[in-house]
């Protein structure tokens, strides 16, 4: 893998779908974005996303990572990942929305295999289509990494369940029909010794004793969070997913997977960010006339930045290449996590230094930058988190 900040591919297939999705966010979706004004600080309503679900959908690509049968291009995971970097690298607002991120198929996850018929046709496949969208509920305000702590509980009731808790941080709660949640059983895990069983239920939003409420916004500025409060929501058994007791490993399922394919969005952005911090020592002019990119001192830095990004990508595609040949990847997507969050904000911290007060300054698009990075050392698995998984393996496995 060589360096570039416009990369290409050898694989005919990857080549042709990241140029088309190029086009697309540099064309068709920048106009789009730019007739209405759309800005990283717009609280965006589900309109704006609705159009381009179903824009990206008659384009192939909400959904493309899925099997043919639901409609997608069975992606390998490298090729997948490619198209994650665009979205990332793009810039645009709605890019999220491009592949099905933001309550669409990627942020369903791994679930079509433990769905059933009923399930899919209420369900996932309106989503696939993106006629429905849905939100990820597990994280509560005391259990983010310890999600075993959780409070939410479900209680039996007949042929189903009454759910109640509080989630936070439910990323496309505000677009959302229904959530995905994951609560532990009552009567389980509540005495020493006594272990706690969790299961996964699809809840309609509009639920009686269900209610999504404008969650916190996080330093990113965007406004796509929501609080999903069930106050004894009864939810039919047929809307269990999965068995029952096994919700957890419905939740953190594919772990590895998911946790490598967060990277390559944040490469992207990363990209853009040493894009746009390159544009800017060749434009601007020190003392003299001369552009800062004269400047030995800038010249080390960028240098630095371009060295960190080669190393963090080349290491994801390496580990992302490991999947695909259907070999384990755990250590390396642990490292990946790390290394990529750490060495991203390590460069974004540089593209503010350099771009200076610009760089300080709300509306330009490397002080947004700069706050979207930092938050990827801690979501998703924080980097302290990822070093005890690296030491856990070393130790039992080596």
């Amino acid at each position: 893998m060589t360096f570039s900040l416009r990369p290409t591919y050898d694989d005919p297939r990857t080549a042709e779908l990241v140029d088309r999705l190029r086009d697309y966010l540099d064309g068709e979706l920048a106009d789009h974005e730019r007739e209405r004004g759309l800005t990283h600080a717009t609280r965006l309503t589900r309109a704006d996303l609705e159009q381009v679900w179903r824009r990206s959908r008659e384009l192939g690509f909400y959904g493309i990572h899925l099997p043919q049968e639901y409609g997608g291009q069975n992606l390998t995971y490298a090729q997948l990942a490619a198209l994650k970097e665009e979205i990332g690298a793009s810039g645009r607002v709605l890019a999220h929305s491009v592949l099905g991120d933001m309550g669409g198929p990627l942020r369903a996850g791994d679930i079509l295999k433990h769905a059933t018929e009923y399930q899919l046709d209420k369900y996932l496949l309106p989503l696939i289509r993106g006629e429905r969208a849905c939100c990820f509920s597990l994280t509560e305000t005391d259990a983010g990494s310890d999600v075993r702590s959780m409070r939410t509980v479900a209680v039996h009731d007949g042929d189903g369940y009454r759910l109640t808790g509080h989630k936070v941080f439910s990323s496309a709660g505000p677009f959302a029909d229904f959530a995905i949640v994951v609560a532990r059983m009552a009567g389980t895990g509540e005495q020493e010794g006594d272990k706690p069983q969790f299961s996964a239920f699809l809840v309609d939003l509009d639920s009686p004793g269900c209610r999504a409420e404008d969650g916190a916004t996080p330093m990113s500025g965007e406004h796509i969070e929501s609080d999903i409060v069930l106050d004894d929501c009864y939810v039919p058994a047929a809307n269990l997913l999965g068995e029952e007791g096994k919700g957890m490993r419905i939740a953190l399922g594919r772990v590895t997977t998911n946790r490598l394919l967060h990277c390559p969005t944040v490469l992207g952005a990363t990209r853009r960010a040493l894009a746009l911090t390159l544009d800017r020592t060749r434009t601007r002019k020190v003392a003299g006339g001369q552009p800062l990119l004269m400047l030995q001192a800038i010249q080390h830095k960028v240098a630095d930045m371009a060295t960190e990004f080669y190393a963090a990508r080349s290491m994801t595609y390496a580990a992302l290449a490991a999947l695909d040949a259907g070999r384990e990847a755990h250590a390396e997507a642990f490292m990946c996590k790390l290394f990529v969050a750490e060495s991203a904000f390590r460069i974004l911290d540089e593209a503010v230094q350099i771009h200076g007060k610009e760089g300080l300054t709300q509306g330009n698009e490397i002080e947004y930058l700069f706050r979207k990075i930092r938050m990827f050392r801690i979501l998703t698995g924080t980097s302290e988190i990822q070093r005890n998984g690296i030491a856990k393996l070393l130790a039992f496995n080596h």
